[in-house]
């Protein structure tokens, strides 16, 4: 999934949406699938591999944006004793993806849906991953059930996890299930996903985790001109999202048991990215005292506020050290937590838009068993941490470019004009090239100059806004000199 949520409207023919059309092309962002691709997928669609265990009964509900059709989870939630049974069902792709076939090798090549402004580029066609395999309303489904106990604390104490049928009873988006909560009307399946949410944002605190609560960013066109707003994601979307990481580190759990298995890990971030951080915190004018913690930190802005809504966009950067550790044979790697969960995770409930997913639960559903993992499971695990790597360097350099078009969108007419600012980063190889951080509107560029005051405020001048130069070969979209 996209570290930085950014989206646009506007005309086809718009010069923005001309950019974001050209940057596919340049990136390599994969397009159409292969004819053979598109017919295995048809074919699979017709007839998946189903589970004989019918959980059909329970009545799950997805959550998700209310364009969403690509429904990886599905939830039901329930009070069990003193406790809560959070039941899980996450699609099951491997029901209709063959292994070595022409539909697995194009999920290999593509590895993980692209998301762009103007739409995504996915990981498998739209015949499974928005119909046969998407956990759709009404619609009987294979999926991979977790079925995960708590205490009063919202502390794990059974877990399990089966290949079900089941049926989704109603697809619901954010913003009702809030209204719902609000207004007291919610049913319990739904007030349960407040409580156990709330508990488990609790247990994140407690163990040292940071969940960013990254504003998505909208660009829209009004009279020929571009304006940069932010949606603050509401608290039902960190409860929903909390429910993703507790099954995560449920999986992780299961496969360090088993021996065998594949880890999202993340090493702390190095200090110089956090010292990078700081100075961007400075640049936006956000106090942060030495003696408090990057943790701390986050968890006192408020993303309704323009400043601390760019700051946690400028968060992401330190996920970016994140990869996947395969072990197996009960050998254990050296680092088995991500910094930021603070725990062991894997990913594991997103297998309609992410390659490792797949794998990670047909590992978990062989330990829940007591089986021995599938052979073709193993045969492609010690490749899976480079691939994934390489679809990660495509998807941020997707990311990274994304960025800097929307934000020369946002400048193109005021090139010329001085603006605050404070230097982020100097290359150490060219000390004359830096990064700037504007205070508002809060963009970031590439600066030109000479002795260029690392974490001082300067007043810089737009020399360059041109959204189409991460598509092309102009060099960076936005650059300043100091004024």
């Amino acid at each position: 999934m996209p570290r930085r949520h950014i989206r646009v409207t506007g005309a086809p023919e718009a010069p923005l949406r001309a950019a974001l059309t050209a940057l596919r092309t340049a990136l390599g962002v994969p397009g159409d699938f292969p004819p053979k691709v598109l017919a295995e997928a048809e074919g699979v669609a017709r007839a998946p591999a189903l589970p004989a265990y019918d959980a059909t009964d329970l009545p799950f509900l997805t959550l998700d944006p209310p364009a969403s059709t690509d429904l990886d989870q599905a939830l039901h939630l329930s009070r069990q004793g003193a406790g809560y049974r959070v039941r899980y069902a996450i699609a099951d792709v491997a029901a209709f993806v063959v292994p070595d076939g022409p539909l697995d090798a194009e999920a290999h090549r593509r590895v993980t849906t692209l998301y762009l402004p103007d739409g995504k580029a996915p990981l498998h066609p739209a015949v499974l991953s928005e119909g046969a395999a998407s956990l759709l309303p009404g619609q009987v489904r294979p999926a991979a059930l977790w079925t995960l106990d708590l205490d009063a604390d919202g502390r794990v104490s059974a877990v399990d996890v089966r290949r079900a049928l089941v049926r989704s009873r109603a697809k619901l988006d954010y913003a009702g299930v809030q209204r719902q909560l609000d207004a007291g009307t919610a049913e319990e399946p739904l007030r349960l996903l407040a409580v156990v949410g709330r508990l488990r944002e609790g247990l994140e605190v407690e163990r040292g985790g940071i969940s960013l609560n990254v504003p998505e960013q909208e660009i829209v066109e009004r009279d020929h001109a571009y304006e940069l707003t932010y949606r603050v994601p509401l608290p039902a979307e960190g409860w929903n999202a909390q429910l993703s990481l507790l099954t995560g580190m449920a999986a992780a759990d299961l496969m360090l048991a088993s021996g065998t298995g594949v880890l999202r890990t993340l090493p702390a971030a190095p200090d110089g990215a956090v010292g990078r951080l700081r100075r961007t915190a400075h640049a936006l004018r956000i106090d942060w005292p030495h003696h408090v913690s990057y943790a701390q930190l986050i968890r006192s802005l408020d993303p309704h506020e323009l400043r601390h809504a760019a700051f946690l966009q400028e968060c992401t950067t330190l996920l970016r050290g994140a990869g996947y550790t395969v072990f197996r044979d009960g050998k254990l790697p050296a680092l088995t937590t991500h910094a930021a969960v603070a725990a062991p995770y894997t990913h594991c409930t997103a297998p309609l838009r992410r390659l490792a997913d797949r794998y990670a639960t047909e590992l978990c559903l062989a330990a829940a068993a007591g089986d021995a993992p599938p052979a073709w499971v193993l045969a492609a695990l010690d490749a899976l941490p480079h691939e994934m790597a390489e679809g990660g360097r495509r998807a941020n350099a997707v990311e990274r470019a994304c960025v800097d078009i929307v934000e020369a969108a946002l400048l193109r007419d005021r090139v010329g004009e001085v603006f605050d600012g404070c230097v982020v980063d100097v290359d150490e190889h060219r000390p004359t090239v830096g990064t700037v951080q504007l205070e508002s509107p809060a963009v970031v560029g590439r600066i030109d100059g000479d002795r260029l005051p690392l974490g001082e405020r300067l007043r810089v001048r737009l020399t360059r806004a041109d959204p189409a130069g991460s598509a092309g070969s102009a060099g960076p979209a936005v650059r300043f000199t100091p004024a």
